[in-house]
């Protein structure tokens, strides 16, 4: 039995995204084409990144409902949406793709029953581990959302921001030590 279903995944992918598009909004438009380093994605293109990555579990688990990735054109469909990240576009769009993407992404998972998140799907002959469950495999899309937000926040002092979450941080340990002040 699963104890973390649908709803629960979706939920947590809701607030991980609201916290991508956080990020997305106090990072000014003029940084977007900003690169940490050479031969990485600019601001504008993680963002993009973030915002398409779910299509991948989409595409294996919803649409073609795979049991095995034996034969699935991950590259293919990793290139198209690496072309996507290609395109330079405004901030609006970028924020506007955020949200719809994650918006249609999370109400998918939460249609899905707890038999079918049980699922296994066998990965191709020599991967390890060889199968994961369907599960496992949509939460690494939250996890790789969170593993590139955290590039974002790097980014975001790189570019002398401070982060949405840091900043709410300072914000309650500063109201802890007031509150202590006056007591």
């Amino acid at each position: 039995m699963i104890y973390y279903g649908s709803k629960d995944l979706a939920d947590s992918f809701r607030t991980v995204r609201k916290n991508t598009i956080v990020i997305a909004e106090d990072i000014p438009e003029q940084h977007y084409g900003f690169r940490a380093a050479p031969e990485t994605r600019t601001v504008g293109q993680m963002l993009v990144h973030i915002a398409l990555m779910p299509r991948l579990g989409e595409q294996i688990h919803l649409i073609e409902r795979r049991t095995t990735l034996e034969g699935f054109d991950f590259f293919g469909l990793m290139g198209a949406l690496r072309t996507e990240e290609q395109v330079v576009r405004p901030k609006a769009e970028i924020l506007g793709m955020l949200r719809a993407e994650g918006d249609k992404f999370t109400q998918l998972l939460e249609g899905l029953s707890e038999d079918f998140l049980s699922q296994r799907v066998a990965y191709p002959q020599g991967m390890m581990p060889p199968s994961k469950s369907r599960f496992e495999m949509l939460m690494s899309l939250k996890e790789h959302e969170m593993h590139h937000r955290g590039q974002l926040m790097l980014m975001e002092r790189q570019l002398g921001i401070v982060p949405h979450l840091t900043r709410e941080m300072q914000t309650r340990i500063a109201a802890v030590q007031a509150h202590k002040g006056h007591a």
